[in-house]
């Protein structure tokens, strides 16, 4: 009676993923669940680097409804491998953390662009992806998961996939004025790309060492960007608000209407999905929803690290993360990001992001994944772009 779940599945299994136990939690988590739901799947547990890529070139996979490529850390390698898998696929399921989650959901997406003969330098109204994606938490802090299932739990997320329960999502396209960068679900400027760039540097740490450590050597080193935000304000016709809802009027404008706000910002974050997690039970952006064609723009104005810490504190509690003097929030539907260039004596201050800074570029946060642009970011969201299951 589930009309849209997956009867037939290719399956990638990479055994030296995540400390070389990706074999054993699919065939003990995963595979008999599909097993139980009559789902045929064809696996390939690979044996080395390139195998996958040997086995699609020569794989029929027309003669299947999906591709499960189940990894942690996504590698160029798998990357190319889940693209080739975009050609032939009807369902894709992936099984990996919010990096890995976004880097095929815009791999997905920009696959139906080029599809449609768009210009893939300048989307301003992308296609809808074709497919549905299939989101399995494997990750740290496993934010889609969470706010797509309310847990991070691999067997609920498989349950769901399985039944083929579909959740429409909103996306947002991440541009420079000359090209697209990418698509994603979130996205942070200051502190928390900082923090990114600084753990990225230490890759050779074990991961939850390296995170730590960057977090409190980017504290510790607190300093704010200098730049300028435009954002225009959602608009929304005055007979879909609610009369007790403040923050949907405070945000009704005249079309076209730019805001502009100049300063110093010791964090950005620009999210069209409310970014749950267990450490941030009312989510990163509680203020938005999955599919409410709306972004949360969050500012924090530069202010002395103990208030700040007190703002990140409250994000694991139920109380407002938000109720400070410092910190402002906005609902949006496009927002620019445009910093000012330090000189290169400001910029040897930051001895661990020497080389970014010599070159001009700021690092950006966008789904875990680490990005360095200098010139303005234009970021738009486009509503319910992409269905996942959930």
């Amino acid at each position: 009676g589930f009309q849209n779940r997956p009867k037939s599945l290719k399956v990638f299994v990479n055994p030296n993923s995540h400390k070389r136990e990706a074999t054993h939690i699919y065939y003990e988590q995963v595979a008999p669940l599909f097993k139980l739901a009559d789902i045929k799947t064809d696996v390939t547990v690979t044996e080395y680097e390139g195998h996958a890529l040997s086995v699609l070139k020569e794989c029929e996979l027309q003669a299947f409804d999906g591709c499960f490529v189940f990894y942690y850390l996504l590698t160029i390698e798998e990357f190319i491998l889940i693209c080739l898998a975009f050609l032939f696929c009807n369902r894709v399921v992936c099984v990996g953390g919010d990096g890995s989650v976004s880097e095929v959901a815009h791999g997905l997406l920009l696959k139906a662009q080029i599809d449609a003969g768009k210009d893939t330098d300048y989307i301003p109204m992308p296609v809808k992806a074709p497919v549905p994606l299939g989101v399995i938490p494997a990750g740290t802090t496993n934010i889609l998961a969470h706010t797509l299932y309310g847990i991070k739990h691999a067997v609920t997320a498989a349950l769901h996939i399985i039944m083929g329960h579909i959740q429409p999502v909103d996306v947002c396209t991440f541009s420079t004025p000359s090209k697209l960068l990418r698509f994603g679900f979130s996205a942070m400027f200051g502190f928390g790309a900082r923090t990114l760039a600084l753990a990225e540097k230490h890759r050779w740490m074990p991961s939850n060492q390296r995170k730590d450590f960057a977090f409190i050597k980017t504290l510790a080193d607190l300093k704010p960007e200098e730049c300028e935000l435009s954002f225009l304000p959602l608009q929304i016709p005055q007979e879909d608000s609610h009369e007790n809802d403040r923050i949907t009027l405070l945000c009704l404008g005249s079309k076209d209407q730019w805001h502009k706000i100049q300063g110093h910002f010791l964090n950005v974050s620009i999210m069209a999905i409310p970014c749950l997690c267990s450490m941030a039970p009312r989510g990163l952006a509680p203020n938005t929803r999955l599919n409410n064609g709306s972004m949360a723009l969050i500012v924090v104005q530069n202010t002395s690290r103990t208030e700040f810490i007190k703002h990140l504190k409250r994000y694991a509690s139920v109380k407002n993360q938000f109720n400070f003097p410092f910190v402002e929030t906005y609902t949006v539907q496009e927002v620019k990001v445009q910093p000012r260039l330090k000189s290169g004596l400001d910029a040897k201050e930051n001895s661990y992001l020497d080389a970014a800074s010599a070159e001009g570029n700021y690092p950006w946060n966008i789904d875990g994944d680490l990005m360095k642009e200098a010139s303005e970011v234009h970021v738009r969201v486009h509503p319910q772009l992409i269905n996942l299951y959930g």
